[in-house]
């Protein structure tokens, strides 16, 4: 590249668009099925249901304690497909990015993308590039589309979940949420926070293994924990009641959290599932996910129960009973 920072140029459609193309995207992306570059990718699809989710990432700051926007676009979309019982296989990438943004820091964008798309086996076929004004974009803006094939006999919905069914998160919450918010604010605790940003890759065998014991799973990004349980139990007609003393929170967040007068349960995840499991299957399925790095911090916090419909309560560490709620407004902006 000629120059150390993107210039309006770069987005003309031009020589110097097909050079960053080129020596960026296709560089670190590349593979059988892009290399004709074509307009679109062709694919072939083993048999089975098509999944495909879409995500668009506006986090700032672009690099963060654990991660940055790059690696983020890959682990949203890539979770969300484990979500729907999908093994993900493709996915597509479109770039918003900001006249003056370094060439460099967008090298080390791509490169996270690419390297986390090998760890997870997925391919990046087809992109689409824009360059906007100074002042547009604040850096770079990245959407991603995801393909994944689901195996028959999954079926991931909330009208599957039945009183009765436990609830599992797979590891420690809100460290997402909180390592964005001290980045941004200039923070520091006397334990380092990282983001939990990862693909949960490894999912893909408890798929595998547990199919339809598993009743739903879902990522519980903007709006944390709790946002989620509510969608669900609204979703399936259920009440969800879940023990406070239950939930994994490391002691770093939650003395974060209790410092700032935030709550844990509402902080952003980028690594993390809420996941619906037959009673029968619950204690072989923790056990399971305990042996495996991404989830060996996975934890049992409650159960379905028939009523209260569409509602969440939460068991106190007092054992007083209250009702967990949606959060109302933007807890922390920009997350993802």
């Amino acid at each position: 590249m000629k120059h150390d920072r993107i210039l309006l140029a770069h987005g003309s459609g031009g020589l110097m668009s097909q050079r960053l193309i080129d020596e960026i995207f296709k560089k670190a992306f590349n593979n059988d099925i892009m290399e004709p570059m074509l307009d679109g990718a062709i694919l072939d699809l083993p048999a089975g249901k098509l999944a495909m989710s879409t995500d668009s990432f506006v986090i700032t700051p672009l690099f963060f304690p654990g991660g940055d926007i790059g690696k983020l676009s890959i682990c949203g979309t890539v979770n969300d497909l484990l979500a729907c019982g999908a093994q993900p296989l493709y996915l597509s990438t479109a770039f918003i990015i900001e006249e003056g943004l370094p060439i460099s820091d967008l090298r080390s964008i791509v490169a996270s993308m690419a390297e986390t798309a090998r760890q997870v086996g997925v391919k990046l076929v087809t992109g689409d590039t824009k360059v906007v004004e100074k002042g547009s974009a604040d850096g770079v803006f990245i959407n991603t589309t995801g393909i994944g094939i689901i195996p028959a006999g999954i079926d991931y919905l909330p009208q599957r979940i039945n009183s009765g069914d436990k609830v599992i998160v797979t590891g420690n919450i809100g460290d997402h949420g909180l390592a964005i918010l001290a980045q941004r604010e200039g923070l520091s605790f006397s334990t380092p926070v990282l983001s939990d940003c990862a693909p949960l890759y490894q999912l893909k065998d408890m798929i595998d293994k547990y199919q339809d014991a598993i009743r739903c799973m879902r990522d519980p990004t903007r709006g944390g924990l709790a946002t989620v349980l509510n969608e669900i139990a609204v979703q399936a007609g259920v009440g969800i009641r879940v023990k406070e003393a239950d939930i994994p929170v490391s002691v770093a967040v939650q003395g974060a959290c209790d410092m700032l007068g935030m709550d844990p349960l509402y902080m952003a995840n980028e690594g993390k599932m809420v996941i619906f499991v037959a009673a029968e299957a619950a204690e072989d399925f923790l056990n399971d996910l305990h042996k495996m790095s991404q989830t060996e911090n996975a934890a049992l916090i409650g159960r379905v129960s028939p009523e209260p419909a569409g509602m969440v309560l939460v068991e106190t560490e007092l054992g007083a009973e209250r009702i967990l709620g949606v959060l109302e407004g933007e807890h922390i902006p920009r997350i993802c």
